[in-house]
């Protein structure tokens, strides 16, 4: 066979780094974690074996989970994703929930999995490269290879820019004022550099998680005023689109002290309708952030003053038959939310069954845990009580 008429080798899968990834990769260089974390619990046996042949079926259908930046690229030839096999009934307090993950060495994603009365899996990836949506595709993939089915997989390399084009006509976006730093509310003293992770299941699945989330939250506030960042999935802009890359922006919200959640929940429906997490993608950081305008200003009221109240991840509604196979049944979906310098806490929500599965990660500091439960007892109480 001569040179010309051997086959080519298949290119690997880039894409360009987009710029919501690249305000992820300024946070992560200033040393942030930028860090996605997801938990499946469940009944019965996930052979380590078995999950690594899954792992590495699943990533070859979804490549955006073993890219490396190659300078304005994601280039798929890093690692696959390794199986940690991990000791400790949970321990949260373990290395393994803390460390960073490197995109420019990889590997950008990583599954840990703990066996005993109960399996536990514990998939963590870096933000900068995918997000809630595409890791949990991602996973299903997993499961769908561990069930011996077909991947569904994402192959697509579209960007942010694909779905502001998709959006239409978006109006702009006046940027919300800056607010002061107000006090801390979860805990006081120097925090230790680590998240500190409450969860809470609620035996209720009611509507408009979000806003009754923030109502309860605003009870809690120590000036008139507090802000919220609810992050919004751009793939609603095209639902065709198949991709694990980061395609999340955001809303800004204000929230009143001892807020009303219809009235929260309806100036979110607003903000959907007139695309304000399309608009304000055309943001300039250091002008326009209601925040802070750098880096360094974003880490400077770490612990003591935060101009952010919260930011609110409501995941919906979890497939939990897509997470299992004939020798595992999940019982249990929730994720670790990462921290943001300049916002106190995160809360994460996901529904499955007939439950809701509450996470706040805050610093941990003296008082943290504490506040946090108390916190999270009225939050709970705010949703039992919608039924």
């Amino acid at each position: 066979m001569t040179a010309t008429s051997e086959p080519k080798a298949e290119r690997p899968y880039t894409r360009r780094i987009s710029p919501i990834e690249r305000g992820y990769l300024t946070a992560s260089a200033a040393g942030c974690p930028q860090l996605i974390q997801m938990v499946v619990e469940g009944e019965g046996h996930i052979g380590p074996g078995a999950l690594r042949e899954a792992v590495h079926t699943a990533t070859r259908a979804n490549p955006g989970l073993a890219v490396r930046r190659r300078a304005a690229l994601w280039r798929a030839d890093g690692p696959f994703p390794p199986v940690v096999e991990l000791a400790g009934a949970g321990d949260l307090r373990a290395p393994f929930y803390h460390r960073d993950l490197d995109v420019v060495t990889g590997p950008v994603c990583e599954v840990g999995i703990e066996e005993g009365p109960a399996t536990r899996l514990v998939v963590r990836a870096s933000h900068v490269v995918t997000d809630g949506r595409g890791l949990r595709h991602w996973i299903a993939d997993v499961f769908r290879a561990l069930r011996g089915e077909e991947p569904l997989g994402a192959l697509s390399d579209v960007d942010d820019g694909h779905f502001r084009t998709a959006a239409g006509r978006v109006p702009p976006l006046k940027p919300p004022g800056r607010l002061q730093g107000q006090p801390a509310i979860l805990g006081s003293g120097p925090p230790d550099g680590t998240p500190l992770w409450s969860r809470r299941r609620i035996p209720a699945r009611p509507s408009a998680i979000t806003a009754r989330v923030a109502a309860a939250l605003s009870r809690s506030i120590t000036a008139d005023t507090g802000r919220l960042i609810v992050p919004v999935d751009l793939r609603r802009h095209d639902p065709s689109v198949r991709s694990t890359a980061n395609l999340t922006s955001r809303l800004v919200l204000d929230v009143h002290r001892d807020d009303d959640w219809k009235r929260v929940h309806g100036e979110l429906i607003r903000a959907l309708l007139r695309k304000h997490e399309v608009a304000s993608l055309a943001g300039d950081f250091r002008r326009s952030n209601p925040f802070a305008n750098t880096i360094s200003e974003a880490w400077a009221p770490e612990g003591s003053h935060f101009p952010g109240t919260a930011i609110i991840s409501d995941h919906g509604p979890i497939d939990t038959g897509g997470l299992s196979t004939d020798r595992f049944r999940p019982t249990a979906f929730y994720t670790l939310p990462m921290l943001v310098p300049y916002v106190e806490m995160f809360v994460s929500a996901c529904q499955a069954g007939d439950s809701t599965e509450l996470t706040l990660a805050c610093r941990n500091r003296p008082g943290a845990r504490e506040a946090a439960e108390a916190l999270l007892d009225d939050v709970a109480n705010a949703l039992g009580d919608a039924y």
